[in-house]
């Protein structure tokens, strides 16, 4: 995968050399997104690495942490940059784009060639537990705001850090569960088999290395991303819903979408679930706490459009979850879903 990698690494200078010379900013924004696609891969790879060498139960906690790192590093600077709405927006977008279209490639790409294939349905019935459950905090200040006939003015802000702060207990939880005291009956079945092909200082230094190149990008890429805005005329809620969780989850989806083609589902699963579930219990409480430490407040109340596209999306993903089996045809559907969304995001 390095090897593949090394040509794309050049957007790195190329997007610095951008930003330094003052270049247009569509252009900047362009070459910073797309240098983040390859330090995505280079950060998954070495976390894998570090993985494989710190032991089943340490490396499936390191991979659950730092799987939408990228994603929340662009996040952070955006509110920095005062950009609330594309960060609320990239909250939602990143939980629609891994269920729908990282979900709906994996089964596509994977159930090419195949009647059928099959998955753990106890791990599945876990991450879709908890995936209703995130949808719920989520949900509950939204719903609040929009059913409350005189809400006070902090009161949707206070709401949104309680129940950012019950969300990081209850995804502590689940990493316990699935990690340690039922690491058996969920965790067995999504761990890859090959041994490590990095050694522990090498995987360290491209994962930190790759994490710092990703904070500079992420910089470059939020410097431009207003000008970039007024020059396309796209709203900010579709930037942050379809745009942002593209580049920022673009590791995962090439890795899903690669394990499914080799017929481990469990794994693609996990990873396409497992990521909106982290996205909804852990990047979105944390982005609330750094967004008030920060100065800049943001509550979790969202649109109406909004929470409506999670409860489908939710629903589709329980139902395909269910039986334990998929196929192509499913992973069609769950693209047209997406697509039909991103139009009407578009327009929003």
């Amino acid at each position: 995968m390095v090897r593949i990698l090394l040509p794309f690494l050049a957007l790195v200078p190329a997007s610095v050399a951008l930003e330094l010379l003052h270049a247009s900013p569509l252009l900047v924004f362009t070459a910073a997104a797309l240098a983040i696609i390859p330090l995505s891969m280079l950060l998954g790879k070495g976390t894998e690495e570090i993985s494989m060498h710190a032991g089943p139960a340490f490396g499936g906690f390191l991979n659950a942490s730092l799987g939408n790192l990228a994603e929340l590093i662009i996040t952070i600077l955006a509110l920095r940059e005062g950009l609330v709405g594309v960060v609320k927006a990239s909250i939602t977008g990143s939980v629609l784009g891994n269920l729908l279209l990282i979900l709906g490639a994996s089964l596509l790409a994977g159930g090419i060639g195949r009647i059928r294939q099959s998955f753990n349905r106890t791990a599945a019935g876990v991450y879709a537990s908890m995936l209703v459950l995130a949808i719920v905090g989520l949900g509950v200040p939204s719903v609040f705001a929009l059913t409350h006939p005189q809400v006070p003015g902090g009161a949707p802000l206070t709401l949104s850090v309680v129940v950012a702060v019950l969300m990081l207990g209850i995804y502590v939880s689940q990493l316990i569960f699935s990690f340690r005291t039922h690491r058996s009956v969920v965790a067995a079945e999504i761990a890859d088999d090959h041994p490590p092909q990095w050694s522990r200082r090498l995987a360290l230094g491209v994962l930190v290395g790759s994490a710092l190149l990703i904070g500079l990008e992420a910089e470059i890429l939020v410097s431009a991303l207003e000008p970039t805005i007024e020059t396309l005329g796209w709203s900010e809620i579709f930037v942050g819903l379809v745009v942002i969780p593209i580049v920022g989850n673009a590791a995962e989806h090439a890795t899903a979408i690669w394990v499914a083609t080799r017929d481990k589902m469990d794994l693609a699963m996990g990873i396409a679930i497992g990521s909106s579930t982290q996205v909804a219990l852990l990047v979105a409480p944390v982005l609330v706490l750094v967004a008030l430490a920060m100065g800049t407040p943001m509550d979790l109340v969202f649109t109406p459009f909004e929470m409506v596209s999670l409860g489908m999306a939710v629903a589709i993903v329980s139902l395909i979850s269910l039986d334990g089996e998929t196929n192509w045809l499913e992973g069609a559907q769950l693209l047209t879903v997406y697509a039909i969304l991103a139009v009407a995001f578009y327009f929003y």
